[in-house]
């Protein structure tokens, strides 16, 4: 039920979601800009929530002074909260009340947040000790922690929409394949903070990735990221240009992590200069147009 308070503290929980997001990356709010009004409130409500648990998993706890168990207990009462302001529709937390705010809108349910939560403790187990990934952990920890996000911003794109089953069948797969050619692309960027800060090695068992490893990823990601751009087309008008800035930039980074050796991927992030990144989000804008002419 809406009533005048309740609208009033709802805009102000999207607006302390939007602040989470200025603060930690201003690429993503750009790209968010892009997205037709509707959408813009609900993409940074669900990136909001998502980069809180990641910085609770990703040391801030940890550098808080919080013992592993400590930690735990941190990302639980997360989850309960999530879950119970999804249930309700309130949340004394701003950021879990803008989440839920989206999610009951949209109608992301528990079988897409489960799965993300899930990937983000298995993160927290992992600081006993270094974390190798084989390929099926690998899998199942890309579906929860990327896959799910995609298609909770799908779910955001076709609300009130009634695709019919065939092509929601491809949204679905497009929106998991593009969240998931963004995880690996972030893992091969991060190698150096994942490794030496983090002691985690989403890519594989062995100590190190090498050049082979590193052309193997790259394959798949593009894979990925071709099925994603197949089925764009498909989204609402005041998606697509977003969607296609976001999928250029990591198509770009992917084409910059390809040239530069594993051992050099070891030492420093790439990143694309941003007179890059600005004719990336021109040809989507042009491409975009084109379609609605």
């Amino acid at each position: 039920m809406s009533t005048p308070a309740l609208d009033a503290y709802t805009r102000a929980a999207g607006r302390a979601a939007s602040q989470v997001i200025a603060a930690y990356s201003t690429s993503f709010g750009a790209a968010t800009r892009l997205l037709g009004a509707r959408h813009r409130r609900h993409v940074r409500n669900v990136y909001a929530l998502v980069r809180v648990a990641d910085e609770i998993v990703d040391g801030v706890c940890q550098e808080a002074g919080l013992a592993p168990a400590e930690q735990e207990e941190a990302l639980g009462r997360l989850v309960d909260e999530t879950h119970r302001a999804v249930d309700t529709g309130f949340s004394s937390d701003l950021v879990v009340h803008a989440f839920a705010n989206t999610a009951r809108e949209a109608g992301i349910g528990r079988d897409l947040i489960d799965p993300f939560f899930a990937s983000m403790r298995s993160d927290l187990r992992g600081e006993a000790g270094p974390v190798r990934l084989d390929e099926r952990a690998h899998d199942a920890y890309v579906h929860g922690s990327a896959e799910v996000v995609g298609l909770m911003c799908l779910a955001v794109f076709v609300r009130g929409q009634a695709p019919a089953p065939e092509t929601r069948a491809r949204l679905e797969r497009g929106a998991a394949r593009l969240g998931a050619a963004f995880q690996d692309v972030n893992f091969l960027r991060d190698l150096a903070d994942d490794t030496g800060r983090l002691g985690r090695s989403y890519l594989g068992t062995a100590p190190r990735l090498t050049d082979a490893d590193r052309d193997r990823i790259v394959l798949r990601i593009r894979g990925q990221l071709a099925e994603a751009d197949a089925v764009v087309g498909l989204l609402p008008a005041d998606a697509r240009a977003a969607v296609r800035s976001a999928a250029g930039l990591f198509a770009a980074l992917t084409d910059a992590v390809a040239r530069v050796p594993v051992d050099e991927l070891y030492r420093r992030r790439v990143r694309v200069p941003d007179a890059r990144k600005a004719a990336i989000v021109a040809r989507a804008l042009a491409r975009t147009w084109r379609e609605a002419a």
